[in-house]
């Protein structure tokens, strides 16, 4: 009989029957109950399911464009199996391993309406159902009390606001101390469970009542402002600006910090040293990285035993057998990677870094020496592979990246197999733009590097520092202890690209000519927001394609900010409209303000070590799978599916499936920030010049715009904000310390 199904009926009763779909991550279910009327399919995010359980369920009935009527959830409890049949179908549901329908129906014959009872308080009853030992029988009892503690615990945490992901993580680090962890001191959770940040423990504490100016809160708290200062690229504060920003945060007056700055030194999270008469205050992890990287750098900077007139009769081989004429900075160069165990080269573009690192790749595979490269990201990896010849991989997948639990502050489950125990075997290791390496990933990289290899670092100083904390390359520089190759000609090839001409002209302060008719430099003049937009879209549709030989996606819209009337966000609301519109044949899914679409074009916007992807054969078939998907990695989302929740990205030949819950690490990409393109090469870049706000109108931010592009460069705009940018040399400070480290432990 079809059950009555109105608008109306918003409360139902009932065993769980069968689940057809249920994602682990999110808890998102779909599953049919029976009803006296009938059968009925219910949807919703729970904490926890089983076939048996009997649900007591609130919500609406909705009608599903594929799926016709279901139940849509809104809140829910379960109660305990409480007759013979509904113990047997949750035993033989397959929710107990080991335990299937056959044997379900012995342990109730025999056990009878106590089932429950005696599995959970006298467990070795269980033994007298034959086919199960005592072992076994323990087993089979502590996977139900396991389980319905697990239960328990999900739903009390999500009384907090916990989600369910997240909740799982607690239970998996606390088991039954969680209830005592959230009641006590919720401030751990932040400091120990990813996602869950001091921002959501305050919440917690604030509906258990907390007090304001709690021991725990502030210290938290003062945690909490370092690690943030982190996300803005500092490796420490100085004491004054972190005290006044705790204040901020907490509405707390902090003029005694000093206790807790000295509690929590103690305890070992933070370091407190003095930097020019200042008192600086450091997470003790990041302060830790900047000491073991001055420490490892200093190890491999051995002087190799050669002398210099047999190394330059090898640069002249070299010149040979490649055909090239080396000029005498980069002969310096090769020689320097020849010499010593540790070089920096550094320099613009077209001041020939790679002719240089195919030099040195040449003299060491004629020394039948093994060579390994490298770069931060997958577009940089994939550029070196091809202009070098020779192949290199992203230094996460170098590392050989994995899921796992890893010390430090990286708390996001990854672990590098690559490390002291299981360094790297290679005799040269160069390393590309490594403007682009913070703190965390130089520690990591430095701990896989034995000492007698030669480890040959590349990149454009000049560049924007790296997303993450530090300043990594440019402190290398600074403490001027190692050896240092500087390349600063333009070869004559370079010189007659508009690009890098001009790039050299911004990063050292000279006027660009934007009246010059150029071929590969255009300045597009348009006054206001929706004319710059327009402008854009006509260019990466219908001029540039042909004019580059390169799809509309494979062109790059790059803009300086996020939050104006021509920032990334505008833009790409805009240009989702112009080339990916709404139609009924295209499923889309809107999480906050962002709607993504079957076929836009999306971004990877955090390093996540343990999403599976997949590449497929022409007819469908999966050829490879791995694990890692990084900040950064550009794809076009092939396939939403809705009943499922899942979204389906293709980058270059991967796949990889997101739930709904995991696309906050998504944005849309037809336009990104100049800091999200670093270490990446398009066809053509496309650039708005508009009014933001004043850190951002910079030559740092231009210079690594503009050297973003391979053959064309459009700037579309307003000139005059074209030359503040050029103008202005100053950039953001950064409170790092590396070169402080270096020198001190070379005792300079």
């Amino acid at each position: 009989m079809e059950l009555e199904r109105n608008n109306e009926v918003r409360h139902i009763e009932g065993y769980i029957e069968n689940i057809i779909f249920r994602n682990d991550d999110n808890g998102y279910t779909v599953f049919t109950t029976s009803q006296e009327k009938g059968e009925i399919t219910c949807v919703g995010e729970l904490s926890y399911i089983s076939a048996g359980e009997f649900i007591v369920a609130d919500g609406e009935f909705v009608r599903h464009p594929t799926y016709l009527t279901q139940f849509k959830i809104s809140s829910y409890t379960f109660r305990a199996p409480a007759d013979i049949e509904s113990v047997e179908k949750y035993l033989g549901s397959g929710a107990i391993k080991g335990v299937g329908p056959k044997l379900a129906k012995r342990i109730v014959d025999t056990l009878g309406d106590d089932t429950f009872r005696l599995i959970e308080e006298e467990p070795e009853r269980l033994a007298e159902v034959k086919g199960i030992s005592l072992e076994r029988a323990i087993q089979i009892s502590e996977q139900v009390t396991s389980r319905r503690d697990l239960r328990d615990a999900l739903v009390f945490m999500q009384g907090y606001g916990i989600t369910m992901r997240l909740a799982n993580k607690v239970y998996e680090k606390y088991g039954a101390k969680v209830y005592q962890i959230i009641r006590e001191n919720p401030y751990e959770l932040a400091e120990t469970i990813d996602g869950i940040g001091f921002k959501k423990a305050d919440e917690i504490a604030m509906k258990l009542g907390v007090p304001m100016d709690s021991d725990f809160r502030i210290k938290s708290c003062i945690v909490y402002c370092i690690g943030e200062a982190g996300a803005q690229g500092h490796v420490y504060l100085p004491y004054e600006e972190l005290s006044e920003e705790v204040a901020r945060t907490i509405l707390v007056d902090m003029s005694d910090i000093d206790k807790y700055i000295m509690d929590l030194t103690i305890e070992g999270k933070i370091v407190v040293k003095n930097l020019d008469q200042n008192k600086c205050v450091y997470s003790t992890n990041m302060y830790r990285a900047e000491q073991m990287i001055a420490r490892r750098l200093i190890d491999l900077d051995i002087e190799q035993k050669e002398s210099a007139q047999e190394i330059y009769n090898k640069i002249d081989r070299v010149e040979k057998e490649l055909d090239i004429e080396l000029d005498d900075i980069q002969k310096e160069a090769v020689s320097a990677a020849a010499c010593h165990g540790f070089t920096v080269i550094t320099g613009g573009p077209g001041t020939g870094k790679t002719t240089t690192i195919n030099a040195i790749i040449k003299y060491f595979s004629n020394e039948k020496l093994e060579i390994m490269l490298a770069a931060p990201t997958g577009r940089a990896a994939k550029r070196m592979t091809e202009t070098c010849g020779w192949e290199a991989l992203t230094i996460h997948r170098l590392l050989e990246v994995s899921a796992g639990s890893m010390e430090g502050d990286n708390r996001a489950g990854i672990a590098f197999a690559r490390n002291e125990e299981n360094p790297l075997e290679t005799d040269v290791l160069i390393i590309d733009e490594m403007s682009m390496v913070d703190v965390y990933l130089m520690n990591s990289l430095l701990k896989a590097v034995p000492v007698g290899t030669r480890l040959i670092l590349v990149g454009d100083v000049d560049q924007l520092a790296s997303v993450g904390p530090g300043n990594v390359l440019k402190d290398i520089i600074k403490s001027e202890t190692f050896t240092i190759v500087k390349l600063e000609k333009i070869f004559r090839q370079a010189e007659e690209s508009d690009i890098i001409t001009n790039a050299h002209k911004i990063n050292h302060g000279e006027k660009v000519d934007l009246t010059k008719k150029s071929k590969d430099f255009l300045f597009i003049r348009c006054n206001s927001p929706e004319e710059i937009m327009n402008s854009i879209c006509r260019l990466v549709k219908d001029k540039l394609p042909d004019y580059v030989n390169a799809s509309p996606n494979e062109i790059q819209v790059l803009s300086p900010s996020r939050k104006t009337p021509t920032g990334v966000d505008q833009l790409n609301s805009y240009m989702q409209e112009y080339f990916n519109p709404r139609t009924p044949k295209k499923n889309e899914k809107k999480i906050g303000d962002i709607v993504f679409r079957e076929g836009d074009k999306v971004m990877q916007i955090k390093n996540n070590y343990q999403l599976t992807w997949e590449k497929k054969n022409k007819y469908g078939f999966s050829v490879e799978e791995g694990t890692g998907v990084f900040n950064g990695d550009t794809g076009v989302i092939k396939k939403i599916d809705t009943f499922g929740q899942i979204v389906t990205v293709e980058y270059d030949d991967r796949e990889v499936d997101y739930d709904y819950g995991m696309l906050d690490e998504l944005e849309l990409a037809y336009a990104v920030t100049v800091h999200k393109s670093q270490g990446s090469e398009y066809p053509a870049v496309v650039i708005p010049m508009y009014r933001c706000p004043a850190p951002l109108i910079n030559r740092n931010i231009l210079y690594t715009a503009v050297t973003r592009a391979r053959s064309c460069v459009c700037l579309v705009g307003l000139t005059d904000v074209f030359e503040q940018m050029e103008g202005n040399k100053s950039d953001a400070k950064r409170y790092t310390s590396l070169d402080l480290r270096i020198r001190e432990i070379a005792g300079i």
